[in-house]
């Protein structure tokens, strides 16, 4: 991901059907990598919840903000189908971006 900035959206898991964290970023993999290491405070080091499971890519930012705001009011099994049309094996796909 490099070249013109990106704005990012991305679903964080704790496990397959675990729980569940919305985010948006201008760096994902950054942003992924401190979810790894615990650096960031909250919600997401307190619940281990650090696999990127599930990630949409957009120019600019308010496109980015109106679908994070959109993700976060859908009901939990449609987050879950979201994920499982794209990444039914619930892979880390944190991988596939540093490699």
């Amino acid at each position: 991901m490099s070249g013109q900035r990106q704005y990012c959206i991305y679903i964080l898991a704790s496990n397959p059907n675990g729980t569940l964290y919305i985010g948006i970023t201008g760096d994902l993999v950054e942003r992924v990598r401190q979810h790894k290491e615990s650096e960031v405070e909250g919600f997401t080091k307190k619940y281990k919840v650090n696999k990127l499971v599930y990630y949409e890519i957009y120019e600019h930012p308010h496109e980015a903000i109106f679908r994070e705001k959109q993700l976060k009011e859908w009901k939990r099994q449609w987050k879950l189908e979201l994920i499982e049309k794209e990444n039914p094996d619930w892979r880390d796909l944190y991988a596939d971006l540093v490699d």
